[in-house]
């Protein structure tokens, strides 16, 4: 990671003039005179990342295999031209830069080396000059540049550089399948934690960009663009208080590619696209509109479906996702009664039953059961017809250990109970109450919502 604001930092020069008068006013080997360097800036608070800080003979920092891949770039882009058919300079960046992209993910440190010695800058010219029919050199020169957009200074550079407008007019040109990839990737670095590149982005419509790509590959699964709609569509950066990543999400849906994810979905559980695409339909179902569209395009018939498949097949990835983004559907009321009306209750409780060893499939299917029961009586019946409580029972007994899964329990017996007079003497009779104390006793993330069940069973002591 790179330095926050506020921390000290350093240049390499500075660094390496540290290390030669360590040699050269106190008679330091190498070695010595790096370790002493680094321990005094260390005490100081100097942050040392991206700084080379290995003795690797006479030439300090020259001698570093990514300092001196740089180099050799930095030679050729000061009078850079190339030719279409210039195969021997061909030759020469595509060996460069895929050796600087082999150092940058073999190593993070490499990849905080290249970006404080200028990679970022050098990776956004070269990709500004290399005409697109050199798709081979044009596939070397991006692969660098994911690993080396890992936190805000560098993705600020990676801004200042122009890097989106370069990269997005690369993407909408290009028909190269690797370029394609590492394309996405690096939109999807540089919007991660950056809410002004998720703007850059935005501005220059990558949200019709991605619709085009979704519907020119239906055949292929494009990993890099799914993380880029989940990066463009998180609210993390700590820097601002409002994100506009609710709007976005609503453009995206616009533009059809709320549609075309659910066209992933109806490919069932052998789509290799199935669960990317089901998180990134997650981030863009922000609203009760777009919910509601989803499930009249079939996505809540697909996602039973996949609920079906993967607990047959044992799958438990599949099975966390399609629960996780059932869930954000069932938060529009209209979703909650298709969802009930084709057994999803039962759907729901045969899964928890085939996962019953892992905590983490019962802990979503009784965060989607909570959501049903939201507010309705009957839901709430129905859920414990189905066997809702018995669920949230062998549960808490069998994972005393699973924080998550004991607050999911609790939240879900609230909305059980809470309006529902028969279900509460039920879960009373059946003794659920200590379950819910051990729980609130046992884990502080577990004391309000198990406060709050307790209460809702109507126990007057549900402070204790």
């Amino acid at each position: 990671m790179g330095p926050s604001g506020g921390v000290r930092t350093i240049s390499q020069e500075a660094f390496d003039d540290l290390v030669r008068e360590n040699m050269e006013d106190l008679g330091m080997d190498p070695t010595e005179a790096v370790q002493d360097a680094v321990e005094t800036l260390s005490l100081q608070g100097v942050d040392l990342s991206g700084i080379v800080t290995s003795a690797r003979g006479e030439g300090g920092a020259k001698d570093n295999p990514v300092i001196r891949c740089l180099d050799g770039l930095k030679r050729m882009d000061s009078d850079f031209k190339i030719q279409i058919h210039d195969k021997e300079v061909h030759s020469e960046l595509v060996a460069l830069f895929d050796q600087l992209a082999h150092l940058c993910v073999e190593e993070c440190g490499n990849a905080a080396i290249a970006m404080r010695n200028g990679g970022v800058e050098l990776v956004c010219s070269f990709c500004s000059k290399i005409p697109i029919e050199c798709d081979r050199v044009l596939l070397s020169c991006l692969k660098p540049l994911t690993p080396m957009l890992y936190d805000i200074q560098s993705t600020e550079t990676f801004k200042n550089s122009d890097g989106p407008r370069i990269i997005v007019g690369i993407l909408k040109i290009s028909k190269n399948f690797e370029i394609l990839v590492n394309g996405f990737a690096a939109v999807a670095a540089a919007a991660t934690g950056n809410e002004i590149l998720k703007e850059s982005f935005m501005e220059l419509k990558i949200d019709e960009l991605i619709m085009q790509i979704l519907s020119n590959q239906r055949e292929v699964c494009i990993q890099s663009v799914y993380d880029a709609i989940r990066a463009l569509l998180t609210a993390d950066d700590n820097r601002v208080v409002a994100s506009q990543v609710y709007g976005y999400a609503r453009k995206f849906a616009k533009a059809g590619i709320a549609g075309a994810l659910v066209d992933s979905l109806h490919k069932g559980i052998t789509s290799p696209s199935l669960v990317s695409a089901c998180i990134a339909l997650k981030s863009i179902a922000v609203n009760d509109e777009i919910c509601k569209c989803i499930a009249e395009n079939g996505g809540i018939d697909a996602l039973l479906c996949c609920i079906d498949d993967s607990g047959e097949q044992g799958n438990k990835s599949i099975a966390k996702v399609s629960c996780s983004l059932l869930s954000k559907l069932a938060g529009s009321d209209a979703n909650k009664n298709a969802i009930i009306e084709k057994g999803g209750f039962d759907r729901l409780i045969r899964l928890s039953s085939r996962f019953s060893e892992d905590p983490s499939v019962p802990q979503e299917v009784m965060s989607i059961i909570s959501v049903l029961c939201l507010r309705s009586s009957d839901n709430a019946a129905r859920a414990i017809e189905a066997g809702a409580g018995d669920l949230a029972m062998q549960s808490m007994q069998k994972f005393p250990s699973a924080q998550q899964l004991q607050r999911s329990s609790c939240l879900m017996i609230r909305n059980l109970v809470v309006r529902n007079a028969e279900n509460r003497s039920l879960l009373l009779n059946n003794g659920i109450e200590k379950y819910i104390r051990k729980a609130k006793q046992n884990h502080e993330s577990c004391r309000d919502a198990a406060t709050d069940a307790l209460r809702d069973l109507g126990l007057d002591d549900y402070n204790l």
